[in-house]
């Protein structure tokens, strides 16, 4: 229970600006992560149990999928968003400020890298110990993740204009 609401106080610190704006895509993104963190408080005692079944197994690999789409992600935004503090958008944070919109690498394929490793960490974490309530619990984070990244696409279309539409046209949301 501490390690919930520690998290919770964490989640709800970061996404401060956003959770003022139901507009905004952070607004929803802090009920994905909320829900994440259930999740993980819920199935954590099964982390290691059991570690060579399949369920195991698919997890990890969801998991490792996880962490490579946030790595790769945020490499390419650093090293290519060209980030600028001054951007006038209180809903996003920090490395999201970027000015030059990225299409290579990850983004080549898919428009929302850091969602997909949600989702991806998400249902890795489900696949620690499934029930009925974890597959609602991925579900919900699923629907959370889907609003987030239409509510950015909006608001990288108004940032980016056409060639964010183009962009949309040839690359899938999430997979």
């Amino acid at each position: 229970m501490i390690l919930f609401v520690l998290a919770t106080v964490g989640i709800v610190w970061v996404s401060r600006s956003s959770l003022r704006n139901v507009q905004a895509h952070g607004f929803y993104r802090f009920f994905a992560w909320e829900t994440i963190l259930i999740l993980f408080v819920m199935n954590m005692n099964y982390w290691f149990v059991n570690p060579f079944s399949r369920g195991q197994i698919v997890s990890w690999s969801l998991l490792i999928l996880s962490l490579l789409l946030i790595y790769q992600g945020a490499q390419l935004l650093r090293l290519k968003g060209k980030f600028d503090q001054e951007r006038n958008d209180p809903a996003l944070m920090g490395m999201e400020k970027t000015t030059k919109l990225v299409t290579t690498g990850v983004y080549h394929y898919i428009r929302h890298p850091f969602y997909s490793s949600l989702l991806f960490l998400g249902w890795g974490i489900l696949f620690k110990n499934v029930s009925w309530l974890g597959i609602l619990l991925a579900v919900i984070i699923t629907i959370f993740l889907i609003i987030t990244a239409r509510k950015e696409e909006s608001e990288n279309i108004q940032y980016f204009g056409k060639a964010y539409q183009e962009y949309m046209e040839h690359t899938k949301m999430f997979i």
